[in-house]
């Protein structure tokens, strides 16, 4: 499963060095446990969850995010992260 837009996503968050670990951690956050055994054997978030933030950021299912937003959101968690540390 390749998401549309996804390497242009990669890239946008490639730029941005500060965000890389960020980038790492939501990934390892969002990734079922287990997900070697159940297909599309990749570690890719939950369709439920996927859903749930489409609907939430969007209004419909089904809708891939922008780069922007991807870098938006990796930004907003990473400030989320340091604000939780204090």
């Amino acid at each position: 499963m390749i998401v549309p837009g996804g390497m242009r996503t990669v890239g946008a968050i490639a730029r941005r060095p500060g965000l890389w670990w960020t980038a790492l951690r939501q990934a390892r956050r969002l990734t079922p446990t287990g997900w070697w055994r159940r297909p599309p054997f990749l570690p890719v978030p939950a369709k439920d969850y996927l859903a749930f933030r489409s609907v939430t950021q969007y209004g419909e299912i089904g809708r891939s995010p922008s780069p922007e937003d991807v870098v938006d959101y990796l930004a907003w968690c990473q400030e989320w992260d340091t604000t939780l540390r204090r």
